[in-house]
């Protein structure tokens, strides 16, 4: 319990700090979009308690809007991939036969390919040739969520297929099936139960994957674009003066060590607390 708790007083905190972002922003009186060259770099101070961005744009309130993207991406990634991997994973071991195989050859095929060449490739396609405006955060946001979602949902629909066939076997299912229960209540009412929480550590775990995938994603350019500001895309911002400026790099690289720590932690927990 110790480490559940732990891991969401961390997530707990980082939500704050997304919410939080405005109210920072109307203390500090600073603008985390608009460069200000006289303040490139400049040290932690009253006006920029974590320091200036190589654009003068106060740390801090970066990091703060940045939580925001980091957040959103990697919980919708992680709950629309488990809802489908979880959908698809029960209904895999329900009906079994050529929609168990079809499903779980489908699996094998998307965990046989290079997961993260092919996030790059999808992630460089233009927003523009899908009817997207191009240049906006949600629609990067968006974009990055859906590529995260096709390649997430495998690993939790073999963990929710491998749990449900586990309950499926169980005495007390074959004894509600003969007392006359519907399939319907004999899916909500018993097996989904029983695989909360395998399903709960994955999309914990999940949700760490994502925030890893959408940095990696920013960093490399394919990702969150400037201005908005993404933990990703600040990292590579800073690599350019990494030797002159530590901090702005190891700031974000603390953020994104945090939130995946704490989704670690709760993962941990829920493990812990299911055995």
């Amino acid at each position: 319990m110790t480490r559940l708790r732990l891991g969401l007083l961390i997530l707990a905190l980082l939500a704050l700090a997304a919410l939080g972002a405005p109210l920072l922003q109307g203390w500090l009186g600073a603008d985390p979009f608009q460069p200000d060259l006289f303040a490139r770099y400049e040290p932690a101070s009253a006006a920029h308690p974590l320091g200036a961005d190589e654009l003068g744009r106060d740390i801090l309130l970066r990091l703060f809007y940045g939580t925001r993207v980091s957040l959103a991406v990697g919980l919708a990634a992680a709950l629309a991939a488990s809802a489908l991997g979880t959908a698809l994973g029960l209904l895999a071991a329900w009906r079994g036969g050529w929609v168990d195989a079809l499903l779980m050859r489908l699996a094998d095929g998307l965990l046989a390919l290079p997961a993260l060449p092919l996030l790059v490739l999808l992630a460089a396609v233009d927003p523009a040739r899908l009817g997207l405006p191009r240049g906006e955060a949600w629609t990067d946001m968006l974009r990055i969520t859906v590529i995260l979602v096709i390649f997430g949902w495998v690993g939790v629909a073999r963990l929710a297929r491998a749990a449900a066939l586990s309950v499926l076997a169980t005495d007390y299912v074959r004894a509600a099936r003969a007392l006359g229960v519907t399939e319907a209540r004999l899916l909500r009412r018993h097996v989904l139960p029983g695989i909360a929480a395998p399903v709960a550590v994955a999309t914990s775990l999940a949700v760490a994957g994502a925030i890893l995938a959408e940095s990696v994603l920013s960093f490399l350019g394919l990702g969150i674009q400037p201005p908005a500001p993404s933990w990703g895309n600040m990292l590579a911002n800073a690599q350019e003066a990494v030797f002159a400026a530590p901090m702005a790099a190891v700031w974000p690289g603390l953020a994104i060590l945090l939130a995946v720590a704490g989704c670690g932690l709760v993962a941990d927990g829920v493990a812990r607390r299911g055995s």
